[in-house]
């Protein structure tokens, strides 16, 4: 039987994923559909707090910006694991800078509601 906090934990685990893919295609609606309209979104820019978004509309702006100006960034999942509602991952981001490839390693931290990303904190390594 599976219980309570098994099927949160499923439906959380299934919106992190639905929302990094529509991250990797740079799919600014799909991504968009995948967040709350009051949604929180901690960026790791600038050092060392970063910056919050807060609502659907900031957070799209960011997203819009990041697409443009970051064509072939793909991030990459090394780890998933959650429970209840939050989820953490740990990636891998891949983009080329100045002509070469170039990498940074991070980890966010996710809170879920209504099967759609409410929260998304943003940490880097370095």
């Amino acid at each position: 039987m599976t219980t309570e906090t098994e099927m949160s934990t499923k439906q959380t685990l299934a919106a992190v994923e639905n929302f990094n893919a529509a991250i990797n295609r740079h799919d600014i609606n799909a991504v968009m559909n995948a967040m709350t309209d009051d949604c929180v979104f901690d960026n790791t820019n600038p050092p060392p707090d970063g910056t919050r978004f807060v609502g659907a509309i900031a957070v799209r702006a960011f997203w819009e910006k990041f697409f443009a100006s970051n064509p072939d960034a793909v991030f990459e999942t090394e780890e998933i694991f959650a429970t209840g509602d939050r989820c953490v991952v740990r990636w891998i981001y891949r983009k080329t800078k100045e002509g070469k490839p170039w990498h940074l390693r991070g980890i966010d931290v996710f809170k879920i509601r209504n099967g759609k990303v409410a929260e998304k904190l943003a940490y880097v390594k370095g």
